[in-house]
């Protein structure tokens, strides 16, 4: 009781200076203000969220205010940011100010750190703010710790919180399932909830990914209106809470999803939130796109800067029937096809249980003897006398009932000990909480690179969601397992990128099942969608771009709906990191000698797709046409796709289809317009194809770049002259 006393009355100490007229804190990026201001009652209020107030003089005269953190079992009505039992079970909090800090983590990256903690409790947090100035990006995450007796529980332990007090609210959010993903759809938000989240543990982001774009006042476009974007850096279950109240004021609340994840907290330790990174455009969608773009390849993404490699993937055309033979022939196709690398997809491990199927051998993490009889070394060395790379597939976290892996650790499996096991594609996901899992699924990795250090790439795929929700391991503390497991996964990783940092990674999840900017620290691109039919990829790309660079979307050409062209489906991949996922022995010779100069096209055009600006021109969802471009960063190179789906009759084409007009080039420079990618003996039928226009006159009056024909593509290369 003594120490208590004296906690409380330390804690009365230093939040008696606390007073309504202390300096406002403020996080500022290049055109973006978030401001917070200690109350009179030394709670932490958001004072603003907006356009960059230009003299700081004028911060005096913000009124009102939310609580910056709000807190369950006060004097609140909504849902709190956080949410904690304390030792004698009393659940409430109030979080007062103790002060703040703010140091320069590089050149123009500021963080901010605010210390707040409860009079009553010895309960801390401390909320981060880490400001990218000039790319107006905003991370922030919050560190919850505490000096009670015991354990206390969190039940709701946020990320974010933000406070809106506009006219009206617009959720664009982005849905779908397998094959279908990120389907772009908005609302207006009017009072009560709206909750965008997933429980799905591993393959979490199945039917939905961790980001939104919020619209303030009116619907905002591709250059026009208001706009924040967030998503949560977390490769595991999230929830994102968007209530509205009865004064039509609009809190926003980001992080973990709390749905069976109460967690026991030990005193002294740290509970670390993810982060949640938010952009806030006042020129539309294309802006905010381009902000996360160029602040992920500077300070997210794996090897953000650096080059990315085209590749032939054997799946498509083998499936898992192949062997030593047959892949050495794709091999030749890979060089043929002048690509810089040769992946092998699944089915070439296991002998107990051989992977002849998706039904057996997964977790048992040797070559299968009768279809490598000379390992993976054989194919490396062949790869490297052919001049090109080679990298393999694996899927480490996941193990079938059917192998030896699962019949020597079954401990090491997340199931019921007192249920039927349940499987998702005929497996099972191995438990991260446990160390020694985490071992064995480091040791994937580590064990075919000390063996074969000539493996260039690993794709990481995990394909299954958690199921049979138990873990051996935690025993008592199962409602820990959706957290550790995340956790015990990022401990994995940190030691694969210690040990190789400069070893490229594909993510995949049955397609687009795991997407965040947490795991892209740890990954150079990822997998959209096992969908390759180049139609549904129009759409999905549109999506993904919203968030993430063209440099992290794997776009493979193959022979998903063969009504489109060669041509067509090549075209669309280019605008992401470009593959193959086919047989050469389903191409003709025109098609083969398309795709050769496709490729050598989109390495000289690498500078513009993968670094430059991306603008999203004629969106997909708005008609039977689309169109993209990308601009290096000194405006003196771009290319622009152009797609036409499935327009409306060519007797209406004329009335319907208007000029393009492009972005992002300099109005003073004057640009050559030629029209590349065209079929062998074919002819650009492009209007003012390889004639120059000033940038101005592209910007403003723009090129008919679309056609009345069906599957049609257009890849027209726009280069300065002096």
């Amino acid at each position: 009781m003594k120490l208590k006393t004296l906690f409380v009355l330390c804690c009365m100490l230093c939040l008696s200076p606390v007073l309504w007229g202390a300096e406002p804190i403020r996080v500022e990026t290049k055109n973006v203000d978030l401001i917070f201001q200690v109350g009179d009652n030394g709670r932490l209020k958001q004072m603003y969220l907006g356009r960059k107030l230009l003299h700081e003089s004028d911060i005096r005269h913000l009124t009102g205010g939310q609580e910056a953190y709000l807190t369950h079992g006060m004097e609140d009505y909504f849902e709190p940011a956080i949410h904690v039992e304390h030792n004698d079970h009393n659940a409430s909090l109030e979080l007062k100010y103790v002060s703040h800090a703010e140091q320069a983590l590089k050149d123009g990256v500021k963080e901010t750190v605010i210390n707040l903690q409860d009079d009553k409790y010895p309960v801390s947090v401390k909320l981060h703010y880490v400001a990218y100035y000039d790319n107006d990006i905003i991370k922030t995450y919050t560190e919850i710790s505490h000096q009670e007796k015991k354990p206390i529980i969190l039940h709701k332990y946020a990320s974010s919180m933000l406070h809106f007090d506009k006219s009206k609210y617009y959720l664009t959010e982005f849905s779908g399932d397998w094959i279908s993903e990120v389907q772009e759809s908005t609302q207006e938000l009017l009072f009560g909830k709206k909750v965008l989240d997933t429980k799905l543990g591993t393959r979490a982001n199945m039917f939905t990914p961790p980001f939104f774009q919020l619209s303030l006042d009116k619907p905002a476009d591709e250059n026009t209106g208001e706009v924040l974007m967030g998503t949560l850096g977390w490769t595991g279950n999230f929830r994102f809470t968007f209530e509205v109240d009865q004064l039509k004021k609009l809190r926003v609340i980001s992080g973990i999803n709390p749905y069976f994840s109460a967690y026991s907290l030990p005193a002294k330790e740290v509970f670390r939130t993810p982060d949640f990174f938010f952009t806030y455009s006042f020129e539309g969608k294309g802006k905010a796109s381009r902000n996360f773009h160029d602040w992920a390849r500077a300070y997210q993404l794996k090897d953000g800067q650096g080059d990315r490699m085209t590749l032939l993937n054997n799946w498509e055309a083998t499936y898992f029937d192949f062997n030593e033979e047959k892949l050495l022939g794709l091999m030749g196709d890979a060089v043929k096809l002048g690509v810089d690398m040769f992946l092998l997809d699944d089915g070439w491990f296991a002998n107990k249980y051989p992977r002849h199927s998706d039904t057996q051998g997964l977790g048992d993490w040797t070559e299968t003897a009768d279809k490598l009889p000379n390992g993976l070394g054989k194919l490396i060395d062949e790869a490297a006398k052919k001049g090109i790379k080679f990298g393999v597939w694996i899927e480490p976290e996941m193990v079938n009932p059917k192998s030896e892996l699962y019949e020597k650790h079954k401990d090491w499996v997340i199931h019921l000990p007192n249920r039927n096991e349940y499987y998702f594609r005929n497996q099972m996901v191995l438990d991260l909480s446990n160390p020694e899992v985490q071992d064995f699924v480091f040791g994937v990795v580590d064990g075919l690179m000390t063996k074969y250090p000539g493996i260039a790439y690993f794709k990481w795929d995990c394909n299954s969601p958690m199921t049979n929700i138990y873990s051996p391991y935690l025993k008592e503390k199962q409602t820990h397992l959706y957290v550790e497991y995340v956790r015990g996964l990022y401990k994995v990783l940190d030691r694969i990128k210690a040990k190789y940092p400069d070893l490229p990674m594909m993510l995949c999840s049955g397609g687009s099942g795991r997407i965040d900017y947490k795991a892209l620290n740890y990954f150079t691109e990822f997998w959209p969608s096992d969908n390759t039919d180049p139609v549904a990829r129009l759409f999905i790309q549109w999506g993904y771009s919203q968030f993430f660079p063209a440099k992290t979307l794997c776009a493979h050409v193959t022979t998903w709906n063969k009504r489109a062209s060669i041509k067509f489906r090549t075209d669309v991949a280019m605008m992401g990191k470009l593959g193959f996922d086919i047989k050469l022995s389903d191409m003709n010779a025109e098609e083969l000698a398309y795709c050769q100069s496709a490729i050598k096209n989109y390495n000289r055009l690498k500078p513009a797709i993968l670094n430059g600006d991306m603008y999203r021109l004629v969106s997909p969802y708005s008609g039977n046409h689309t169109s993209t471009m990308f601009v290096t960063k000194d405006q003196t190179k771009a290319v622009l796709f152009a797609f036409d789906i499935y327009p409306r009759p060519a007797q209406d084409y004329s009335k319907l289809v208007q000029n393009v007009c492009m972005q992002g080039l300099d109005s003073d420079k004057n640009y050559r317009i030629k029209e590349i990618n065209l079929m062998s003996g074919q002819n650009s039928s492009l209007q003012g194809n390889d004639q120059i226009y000033s940038g101005d006159y592209l910007m403003k009056v723009g090129l008919g770049v679309f056609t009345g024909n069906q599957l049609n593509s257009r890849v027209i290369e726009i280069t300065a002259e002096n």
